[in-house]
């Protein structure tokens, strides 16, 4: 089968290549699926690139990518035949495990291949793994959202984009910060009641103008938590949450304790590769019930993708950070 892969770590047009690797058979309790698109995620070009200056390759080969939809095809000893044939969108294919969704096929677990609703696109069932599953977390993990005020850092990133969708789905106003006047009509796209540039506006003073409160959120879903923790703690309300998936450009950051233990605030970190059997299929449940409603948006990086020979630049893309959307590797 075809693929893309890499055999050691560094700058994406170094390392990755796209050739021959062996068809993989499903073993007791996997399925394997026939991909028809594989989807880049950040988490993918840091396993891929030198993160933190580790260098260590956990298998000898890796091909990339956690998140996909295609077609099952095969099944393991353990597995319903009935799957074989049904469309699916796949998540974490490549957690602890070497071979991802970047070739023709791929095999996963039965429980990461979820059942893609007839009418679905496979280039939305691709973007749903990891952005989607870790945005119900943010939102939802503690309790209902329904009158409530959401921050949401980062509102037109792959994560935000979703948990701007899903507060709103379940009744909360949002409001939700970018860092380009293009990421503004994304972030109301989605469904953001009120959005605010943090390169121009002071973030601080125009929640409090909106939320018309010294102290006016609920909640904060957060993808900067070092950079923007002193802003959310001084807007949180008492008993307010932090839910935070991501804290790259102050990755060790210092507690404000004396300042949240007064409001008795909770932190709440979702990392979606850690989070339990139950959340996972929560979310994959409520994923599919939005989908299936079509209550969902989406967002995709370029109008038809890019092939598996174009896996460096797709990789390169993702890394840019420039890029609104979803990068996508179509497999047909």
């Amino acid at each position: 089968m075809k693929a893309a892969y890499y055999e050691r770590k560094g700058p994406a047009h170094q390392v990755l290549q796209f050739g021959d690797q062996p068809k993989p058979e499903p073993q007791a309790g996997e399925v394997r699926v026939h991909v028809r698109v594989s989807a880049v995620n950040p988490s993918d070009v840091k396993s891929r690139g030198i993160h933190r200056g580790v260098l260590t390759m956990p298998f000898p080969v890796i091909i990339p990518h956690q998140d996909g939809a295609g077609v099952i095809d095969a099944v393991g000893v353990g597995v319903n035949p009935a799957r074989i044939g049904e469309r699916v969108w796949i998540y974490e294919a490549v957690l602890g495990r070497p071979f991802g969704t970047c070739a023709q096929y791929t095999t996963v677990p039965d429980r990461n291949a979820v059942r893609l609703p007839d009418h679905v696109d496979f280039t939305v069932g691709a973007c749903m793994g990891i952005p989607a599953m870790t945005a119900h977390r943010c939102v939802l993990a503690d309790g209902p959202v329904t009158g409530k005020t959401v921050l949401v850092q980062g509102g037109s990133g792959a994560v935000g984009f979703y948990a701007v969708q899903i507060a709103k789905l379940e009744g909360a106003r949002v409001i939700a910060t970018v860092s380009r006047p293009e990421q503004t009509a994304q972030a109301l796209l989605a469904g953001a009641d009120h959005v605010i540039n943090y390169m121009t506006d002071d973030v601080v003073r125009r929640v409090r103008d909106i939320t018309g409160e010294e102290s006016g959120l609920d909640r904060v879903i957060e993808v900067a938590f070092g950079a923007n923790l002193g802003t959310d703690v001084s807007l949180l309300k008492t008993g307010g949450v932090i839910a935070s998936y991501a804290s790259d450009a102050v990755p060790e950051p210092l507690l404000a304790f004396r300042s949240m233990l007064a409001k008795n605030l909770t932190l709440h970190f979702v990392l979606v590769y850690a989070m339990s059997r139950q959340a996972h299929e929560e979310a994959a449940i409520y994923i599919n019930d939005a989908l299936q409603a079509d209550k969902f948006k989406h967002q995709i990086f370029g109008r038809f993708g890019f092939a598996l020979d174009q896996i460096v630049s797709a990789h390169e893309a993702t890394e840019s950070m420039s890029q609104i959307g979803k990068v996508l590797i179509d497999l047909e």
